[in-house]
């Protein structure tokens, strides 16, 4: 198990530093912090902290968030719309997060849940979680053996077979870290073992008949396999958890390593290069995935920027805090905050065509316009860039209070993973040493 404590002090060390001096001698992106190959990385960016707040009220909205998402009150009618929890306990040891706009339970709501658990050292809940996403909705056998049912109702019955790889990995990259925080169980709770079996299922359910996770020629996420596997999500590219998976899958190493370097490539190409917006769904070269009946100028979700694509924004900023900030990040970073300056940092809305054009509707209408979700991603772009007013978007999400409500399943989620982006609390805890 990794030991912490050094590296503990040096991140307080490091965030007491940073609040005392002023935000204009950080115009330039966080520095690369570890050696090239080195996969613990370290200490992490805090963004916060160079925005002037301290570790003690950032320590304290965390925990505040956790326990209003985690703990807070589940809701007086049947719908849990007047609710504050996502979290629910289905039996002693099983839960499970909720979607509360569709009053289900999904993969990537699961797979959020396990990494703020672990990121936050809530053994107990991550466990519940885990035993519920492990008994109700990974499938046991058959061509998708490992691979999990992306949803189910509130009591676990499938809903849906089909696979959404963002959840899967998202587990995994918990599972991996659980067994670097606090070791391995038996059976269900041998954290490592468990990890590893999925990871290796995403490249080998050709093997025995079924459909890879990842396209073996672009090394890129599928959308949903087996069924939808022609095109990819911007967002299922979540490279910096590739290196991690790589030291836990090492049979599959080769395959990890590529699969990095295609997401990066992915996230670069499929943003636009005047707004730095990202569609939905993409194809695998990155151009934006219209479905026959759809054209550029309407309002579907596969081929715009809308909630999906949100998410794309914080996978190349987690690559910046772990790995060191790259030259395509920073300006990635620059061009989606120059784009939402001139749109109001504080005012902007959350859905818009590539160009930058907002759209006249969008998924859902009981989400605010100005989305709790988009702001916490938004705010990780003041890891990498090197625009002098950075710090804008960092306070405003600082200023955004806590989801409520109908729509504080998705925003809730993306609100609380922001915050640990960036406060350096999100972490790599991998059992597996330095791999060069």
């Amino acid at each position: 198990m990794r030991k912490t404590t050094k590296l503990s002090t040096l991140i307080l060390a490091t965030a007491a530093l940073l609040s005392s001096v002023s935000a204009t001698a950080f115009a330039a992106p966080f520095p690369a912090h570890n050696p090239p190959g080195n996969l613990h990385a370290g200490p992490y960016p805090d963004a916060f902290a160079r925005a002037g707040y301290s570790r003690r009220q950032v320590d304290a909205k965390v925990n505040t968030t956790w326990q209003q998402l985690f703990h807070g009150s589940p809701g007086t009618d049947a719908n849990r719309y007047d609710g504050q929890t996502l979290y629910y306990q289905l039996a002693p040891d099983l839960a499970y997060v909720e979607d509360i706009g569709n009053q289900d339970v999904r993969t990537e709501g699961m797979g959020y849940a396990m990494m703020i658990a672990v990121q936050l050292g809530h053994k107990q809940e991550f466990d519940a979680l885990w035993n519920f996403a492990k008994t109700k909705m990974q499938i046991q056998s058959g061509p998708e053996q490992y691979y999990f049912a992306w949803h189910t109702d509130t009591t676990g019955k499938i809903i849906d077979t089909g696979v959404a790889p963002d959840g899967d990995q998202w587990m995994a990259a918990a599972l991996d870290f659980a067994s670097g925080r606090w070791g391995d169980g038996r059976g269900t709770y041998d954290y490592g073992q468990q990890a590893e079996q999925i990871l290796h299922a995403m490249w080998h359910e050709s093997d025995h008949g079924g459909v890879d996770m990842f396209d073996r020629q672009s090394s890129l996420p599928t959308f949903s396999p087996p069924f939808a596997v022609d095109y990819t999500d911007p967002s299922y590219s979540l490279t910096g958890f590739y290196k991690v998976f790589a030291a836990a899958d090492p049979s599959d190493r080769e395959l990890w390593d590529k699969a990095y370097t295609a997401g990066e490539n992915l996230l670069q190409k499929a943003a636009n290069p005047a707004t730095g917006l990202a569609p939905d769904y993409a194809h695998f070269d990155g151009t934006p995935y219209l479905r026959p009946s759809e054209t550029v100028t309407d309002n579907a979700y596969d081929h715009n920027f809308q909630e999906d694509a949100w998410r794309a924004i914080a996978n190349a900023n987690v690559d910046a805090s772990w790995y060191g900030v790259k030259p395509w990040e920073a300006q990635y970073s620059n061009t989606l905050e120059h784009f939402f300056q001139g749109q109001g940092v504080s005012t902007y809305v959350s859905r818009y065509h590539l160009d930058g054009t907002p759209l006249t509707s969008g998924q859902n209408t009981y989400e605010p316009a100005h989305a709790e979700g988009l702001v916490a991603m938004n705010s990780t772009s003041a890891i990498s860039a090197t625009n002098p007013d950075k710090n804008a978007f960092v306070r405003d999400f600082w200023n955004t209070p806590i989801p409520t409500g109908r729509a504080r399943y998705y925003d809730g989620m993306l609100y609380l993973l922001g915050l640990l982006y960036d406060s350096g609390q999100f972490r790599i805890w991998a059992p597996h040493g330095n791999h060069n």
